[in-house]
């Protein structure tokens, strides 16, 4: 029995996106996910074309989980978003610190994520399944990987629901953090973050940015493919297929896809680990 799936989106920059987006989001659909989520740009950059396309996503008939971001938010603006996302029947919620943009030199109201958490459980209760974020690899902020685990237990002890991983190709240090988590009292669930491999600059880039390594043999295998991007797909392909499958016969409880707003890469892949 397949473990559930979910999807990730990021808010479309233009009407084109838009479109594109909606045609995406009816293909991924057809998978029955248990929700699709969508992001939330730094100190909010994106708050109203996330909440565009979070209620267009719900008006379709999909469960959805906005990202809700702690930088420079003020407990208005957040009891405000809650308010609305109840009325239209979102329950769920991806609680995040975020990243501070350029120039902002205001945080807000919350310092931290698990602040966000406690406020959003204090202020509705049981309503709404919050998911925060783990990183497997260790933030890149992190002072220690110590740190980092302290800092995903006080998450789940001011009332997170689950948590969702950064990506990662080592599943090794998944699992191998997920004892850890184990180990620190925390029963909560710690769903694998998966992202499908297309374009090798563009992953390289963001893995550098958010500290999610490649390993070696991945990043010489890519290397030598240079621009032949159906190669580089059809290998990224058989290894996140082959990291799915293993994933899942280690008992994860759910698998949740990075689409980068395109669908053929994720069905692909679940048809290749048979999810």
């Amino acid at each position: 029995m397949r473990p559930p799936v979910s999807f990730e989106f990021f808010p479309p920059n233009t009407t084109e996106g838009e479109v594109r987006l909606r045609g995406v989001h009816e293909r991924l659909a057809r998978a029955v996910p248990e929700y699709f989520s969508v992001t939330y740009g730094a100190g909010g950059a994106t708050r109203d074309k996330t909440l565009r396309t979070v209620l267009e996503i719900a008006a379709a008939g999909s469960a959805v989980a906005p990202h809700l971001s702690c930088i420079g938010a003020t407990r208005e603006s957040v009891d405000e978003l809650l308010a609305l996302y109840r009325s239209h029947g979102i329950r769920r919620l991806v609680a995040l610190r975020g990243d501070l943009p350029s120039g902002m030199v205001d945080t807000g109201d919350f310092r931290y994520a698990a602040d966000l958490v406690q406020h959003v459980r204090t202020a509705g209760g049981d309503w709404f399944e919050i998911a925060v974020a783990a990183y497997p690899e260790v933030h890149p902020q992190a002072t220690s990987a110590q740190s980092d685990l302290k800092a995903l237990v006080a998450k789940i002890a001011a009332g997170a629901n689950t948590a969702i991983t950064q990506y990662f190709y080592n599943v090794d240090a998944f699992l191998w953090f997920r004892d850890a988590v184990a180990a620190a009292g925390v029963s909560a669930p710690i769903v694998p973050g998966i992202m499908p491999i297309t374009n090798y600059r563009q992953l390289a880039r963001f893995s550098d940015a958010c500290g999610a390594e490649i390993p070696r043999w991945i990043r010489q295998r890519l290397a030598q493919y240079g621009e032949d991007l159906p190669a580089i797909r059809a290998f990224g392909q058989e290894v996140v297929a082959a990291q799915c499958r293993r994933l899942i016969a280690e008992g994860v409880a759910a698998l949740h896809f990075y689409t980068m707003n395109q669908a053929e890469p994720t069905l692909e892949l679940l048809a290749a680990a048979d999810v």
